[in-house]
C-alpha cells in the first residue's frame, strides 16, 4: 500500500494505542495533520504550545502511555520547550514532533528555521529527524519506546516537511513492548534482610508508574511490618492517604515534621524515587541512612549520596514481587522477616505526624496570624477536601497557592495528581483539560495562583472546543508569592519586579460560557464551591487573598 510518509507516522502512533494528540497546527506538518483526519486518535487543538505540551505531559504521567504534542518550527518548538524540560526532569515520557523546514532550505537560515539537535540535546533522550520517508514509522516507533523505557523521558522528532509528502510502501510498525526489568529473588532477599535488621526503616516513594493500585498493595504490607511511607513531592498519590503507614509528602512546603521523620530512618528505600535536592531538603537531609534505590535508571540520575543496593525494577514488577515474597513461604523473605523485632511505635507515630499536618484548620491557627483581609485558604481548602473525597484528578500549578491544596487535600486513588516537579508554571489547566478529557467520570480539578493561571489559562478555550469539564481553583493575591516570600527573607522591605494587576477570572470564565464565582470572604466561599461543583461543564473559582499571606508554616506540628 502507498501512502504518504506523514500517514504512515499517525499510523504508527494508533498501532501504538495513542488515543490523542496535543497539538497546534502548522504548515510544516500539514500532511501528519492531514492522516489525523481518517483515524481513532483525536486531535486535540491547543491555544499556544506550552499548553499542548503539558496536556501531552499530563496524559502520560495520568496513564503510563507516552504523551504526543505536535507543534511547528521554530517559534513553535521554542513555546513547548517548556514540556520538554519538565517531562526531562520529571521524567515522564513524552514524544514531541516538530515540523521543519524542507532539507533543501536547511542552513540557509530560511523562515523559521533552527537547529533541532542543538536546541533539545540537552534535555531530550534522544532527537530524531525523519529524513527517510521509509523509515518514518520505524523512526516514531523508536522514538515512543525510547521515551517510555528506562528512566523516562522525552524524545524529539523533527518532520521536515517535504519528506512527509513524499510517497513510500513500507508496512505498518507496530511498536516493540517496552522490557520491563524484574527484581531476582537474591534482591528481594537482600532487601528483606535489611528491613528485618532496620530500627527506623522507611519507604520514599515517587516518580511516574504507580498507575494501577500497586502503591496500595505496598501501603498494606508496609503497615503489617512497620515501616512508614513517605512520598516524593507532587508524587504523592502513589500510595493512598490513610492508614496507619502514611507518613506524609517531602520537597517544598513539607512540614517540617515529616520531614525530620525522614531524617530519622536508619534506612531508605526509595522506589521511583531518588534522594534528590527537593526531597533532601537540598541535599541536608538522610544522607546518612543506609540506602536502596528501586528504579528503572542504572544511572539512578538526580540520586545523591550512598547507595547500598539498586534493584532495577519498575513500581509494578517491584511491589507485585516483593508483596508475593512476603506472603510466601520462603524463611527469609516472609511477612515476619520484614518486621524483625520491631514493633508499630515508629511508624504510627510517623502516622500521626503526617495526621496532625492534614488536619483541617484556619491559617490564623496555623500560623499564629491575625485577622486579614480576603479568604482564609485554611477553612477554604478544608471545605475543598471534604467534598472532593480524595477521588478528584489535582493539576497543580507552580508558587505559594498551591500549598494549602498539598496540605490539605487527601488523594485516595491512584493517577490522580499532576503537578510539575522541576517548578514549572503553566501546568495547572492544561492539566486539568487533559485530566478531564482522559477520565471524563472523574473530577478534574486545577489549583494554581494569579500569576501561574494566566501563564497557560488560555486553553480554557480547548476545554469547551473538546467538552473537558475542568474546575479551576485561582488563588489571587496579585503578587508572585513565592518569589515575595523570597524577598522578604533576603531583601526585607525591597518588593521589587513582583506586583501583578489581574481582571476579574469568573467574569473572564463567564466570558466563554462557563460558569464562574469570584470570593472575598471565607464565609462565601462554601457556597460558591457548591455552585461550581454543580455546573455542568468548565467552572472557575477565584478567591482573593491577602497579598501579604504566606503558607502554613513549616514547623507548626511538634515532632
Amino acid at each position: 500500500m502507498s501512502r504518504s510518509a506523514g500517514h504512515l507516522i499517525v499510523s504508527t502512533l494508533e498501532n501504538a494505542g495513542i488515543e490523542r494528540v496535543y497539538a497546534v497546527p502548522g504548515e510544516s506538518y500539514l500532511d501528519v495533520l492531514d492522516g489525523l483526519f481518517d483515524t481513532s486518535i483525536e486531535t486535540i487543538v491547543a491555544r499556544q504550545e506550552g499548553g499542548a505540551g503539558f496536556m501531552a505531559l499530563s496524559e502520560s504521567r495520568l496513564t503510563g502511555r507516552p504523551g504526543i504534542a505536535m507543534v511547528t518550527r521554530g517559534p513553535g518548538a521554542a513555546n513547548a520547550m517548556i514540556s520538554v524540560h519538565t517531562a526531562y526532569q520529571d521524567a515522564t515520557a513524552l514524544v514531541l514532533f516538530v515540523g521543519l523546514v524542507p532539507i533543501a532550505d536547511r542552513a540557509r537560515e530560511s523562515f523559521q528555521e533552527f537547529s533541532l539537535p542543538e536546541w533539545f540535546s540537552s534535555t531530550a533522550k534522544k532527537v530524531i529527524i525523519v529524513d527517510d520517508e521509509h523509515r518514518a514509522g520505524d523512526l516514531t516507533a523508536e522514538a515512543l519506546r525510547i521515551a517510555a523505557s528506562g528512566r523516562p523521558g522525552p524524545v524529539v522528532v523533527g518532520l521536515p516537511e517535504d519528506v512527509l509528502v513524499r510517497m513510500t510502501e513500507t508496512p505498518d510498525t507496530r511498536p516493540a513492548p517496552i522490557a520491563e526489568p524484574q527484581p531476582s529473588a537474591a534482591d528481594l532477599e537482600s532487601l528483606t534482610t535489611r528491613i528485618g535488621a532496620a530500627v527506623k526503616p522507611a519507604f520514599v516513594l515517587g516518580g511516574d508508574g504507580w498507575h494501577e493500585g500497586h502503591g496500595r498493595a505496598l501501603l498494606d504490607l508496609a503497615a503489617s511490618a512497620g515501616i512508614p511511607i513517605f512520598c516524593d513531592w507532587r508524587a504523592y498519590d502513589a500510595v493512598p492517604h490513610t492508614g496507619p503507614a502514611w507518613a506524609g509528602w517531602l520537597g517544598y512546603g513539607r512540614a517540617e515534621a515529616v520531614a525530620a521523620g525522614y531524617g530519622d530512618s536508619d534506612l531508605l528505600v526509595f522506589v521511583g524515587a531518588t534522594r534528590s535536592d527537593v526531597a533532601s531538603d537540598g541535599y541536608t537531609r538522610g544522607f546518612d541512612a543506609q540506602t536502596v534505590v528501586v528504579g528503572l535508571d542504572p544511572e539512578a540520575t538526580q540520586h545523591a549520596g550512598r547507595i547500598d543496593q539498586q534493584i532495577l525494577a519498575s513500581p509494578r514488577s517491584f511491589v507485585t514481587a516483593l508483596t508475593s515474597a512476603a506472603h510466601s513461604t520462603s524463611a527469609s523473605v516472609d511477612a515476619a522477616t520484614l518486621r524483625g523485632g520491631r514493633g508499630d511505635g515508629w511508624m504510627t507515630s510517623r502516622s500521626a505526624v503526617q495526621s496532625q499536618v492534614a488536619q483541617h484548620r484556619p491559617d490564623a491557627e496555623v500560623a499564629g496570624a491575625l485577622s486579614r483581609t480576603g479568604v482564609d485558604l485554611g477553612v477554604a481548602f478544608g471545605i475543598l477536601d471534604d467534598r472532593l473525597g480524595g477521588s478528584a484528578v489535582l493539576a497543580y500549578g507552580a508558587g505559594n497557592a498551591t500549598i494549602w491544596g498539598h496540605r490539605f487535600i487527601r488523594h485516595l486513588q491512584p493517577a490522580s495528581l499532576v503537578g510539575a516537579r522541576n517548578g514549572a508554571m503553566g501546568l495547572a489547566v492544561p492539566g486539568a483539560v487533559a485530566a478531564s478529557l482522559v477520565f471524563p467520570e472523574r473530577r478534574a480539578v486545577a489549583i494554581c495562583g494569579d500569576g501561574d493561571f494566566l501563564m497557560n489559562g488560555q486553553e480554557l478555550a480547548t476545554a469547551f472546543a473538546h467538552g473537558a469539564k475542568p474546575l479551576v481553583i485561582v488563588v489571587d493575591n496579585g503578587v508572585y508569592g513565592t518569589i515575595v516570600q523570597h524577598q522578604v527573607n533576603h531583601y526585607p522591605g525591597r518588593p521589587s519586579g513582583t506586583r501583578m494587576v489581574n481582571p476579574d477570572f469568573a467574569v473572564w470564565m463567564s466570558s466563554f460560557g462557563g460558569h464562574g464565582e469570584r470570593v472575598e470572604r471565607t464565609e462565601d466561599f462554601e457556597a460558591a464551591l457548591d455552585r461550581a461543583l454543580a455546573a455542568d461543564g468548565p467552572a472557575l473559582v477565584h478567591v482573593l487573598i491577602d497579598s501579604d499571606l504566606m503558607p502554613p508554616a513549616a514547623d507548626e506540628i511538634a515532632v
